[in-house]
């Protein structure tokens, strides 16, 4: 019974805590807590939005959700890969003003490609979104994800602990599948910009 209650206390706590974050309680909150348990989940949650945080001060929202979003399609989670690709949709947006070439559910649906397949798709997306010095941060990204490479320096260590952090999470995804939901960022809080890029995204595809 105490175990139960405190179960359900953790999610509460965090599904509170996204809320005031990003305006709405994410779908993996319960997989979370049920696979970390509950105090484990509460203490890894906590450390995460400090390192992402981190991540966003020294690189800016753009590197580090499109870091996230390779990072989630190497390993494979079409959940984590969704909520930062509809959050870098939304930065793109806010700083470009015009649509990200590949959507959020395009995105998703490249979780797990052989690496190569993925780098190409990806490569695409940024040489359309004129973001060409990008691609080397996402070859820097893959490369630590793999293993393959170490970090040499202060940007290459954030992007490595986001690996770590996403380790934890993609794993949650993959095993518990909650269904995709909303942008995993504060910009997701930003109404207007939603409903403006999903009007320009039904514009293109009509």
């Amino acid at each position: 019974m105490a175990g139960r209650r405190l179960h359900r206390g953790a999610v509460r706590v965090l599904e509170e805590l996204a809320k005031r974050r990003w305006g709405f309680c994410p779908n993996v909150v319960p997989h979370l807590v049920g696979q970390l348990g509950p105090i484990r989940a509460v203490r890894w949650t906590l450390r995460a939005a400090g390192t992402f945080d981190a991540a966003v001060r020294a690189l800016g929202p753009v590197r580090t959700h499109l870091a996230c979003v390779a990072i989630s399609q190497f390993n494979g989670c079409r959940y984590t890969t969704h909520g930062h690709a509809y959050a870098l949709e939304l930065h793109y947006l806010r700083q470009r003003e015009r649509l990200f070439p590949a959507d959020a559910d395009t995105m998703a649906d490249w979780a797990g490609l052989p690496r190569p397949e993925l780098r190409g798709r990806l490569r695409d997306a940024l040489m359309g979104a004129g973001l060409h010095v990008e691609l080397m941060w996402v070859d820097r990204t893959l490369a630590l994800a793999e293993g393959s490479q170490q970090p040499i320096d202060e940007d290459e260590r954030r992007l490595a602990q986001l690996v770590t952090l996403f380790a934890t999470l993609t794993a949650v995804g993959i095993v518990g599948g909650p269904e995709p939901d909303q942008a995993h960022d504060p910009i997701n809080r930003d109404a207007r910009l939603k409903t403006r890029l999903a009007a320009l995204r039904a514009a293109k595809n009509s």
